[in-house]
């Protein structure tokens, strides 16, 4: 596996995907390859910072609170990678979020990685108990990125691969260049997608 993504210096990917995707897994193993100076940010932390008054984010009512969360995580996202950082930041980053990091002016990747459901459903129920467990939430939200439309070319199927297997997906895909976001991002931020931020 060739690791020299030297060349991703200033550049933000946002690695997506349902919980139980391996999403964070992925990045901290990404982040911590040898090279260019890179950052890991797992967007989940940014609504745990929130220690009263957190609505649960998958909720209708929490939308307000999603979009300043998330303008809040592109924000920090752009500030490292004008610092020269490659930003790997991992969450559930649906099309609709697109538009606050496109308008960072960073280069930007997005990739959404994608299991069966059956498996996200699992790895979930496997995690620690302050995590996303729910089967019902996890199952709701695997199904938002099952037809993703125009953003359906930027899935990576990883059902069933382990951690070696994801992570040369994950490589081969930023070389490949093809989940690079190379036109102006249409969706409105305002409206959230089946109730949920």
């Amino acid at each position: 596996m060739s690791l020299d993504l030297d060349h991703l210096a200033g550049h933000i990917l946002l690695l997506s995907g349902h919980p139980g995707a391996g999403k964070t897994t992925t990045a901290e193993i990404l982040a911590q390859l040898p090279g260019l100076p890179k950052v890991h940010l797992h967007s989940d932390d940014f609504w745990g910072y929130i220690k009263h008054g957190r609505i649960d984010p998958w909720l209708l009512e929490a939308h307000q609170q999603n979009c300043m969360v998330m303008q809040i995580v592109a924000d920090v996202a752009g500030q490292y990678a004008r610092h020269g950082y490659f930003v790997i930041l991992d969450g559930v980053v649906r099309p609709n979020w697109l538009q606050v990091f496109v308008e960072l002016g960073a280069p930007l990747h997005y990739v959404v990685m994608r299991t069966s459901e059956q498996e996200a459903v699992e790895r979930c129920a496997a995690r620690r108990k302050d995590t996303l467990s729910d089967r019902q939430v996890v199952a709701n939200l695997h199904a938002q990125f099952n037809q993703l439309g125009l953003y359906e070319a930027h899935v990576l199927d990883v059902a069933g691969q382990g951690r070696r297997q994801a992570l040369q997906a994950i490589v081969e895909a930023l070389l490949s260049r093809a989940y690079q976001i190379h036109t102006p991002v249409t969706a409105v931020l305002r409206t959230p997608p089946n109730g949920s931020g």
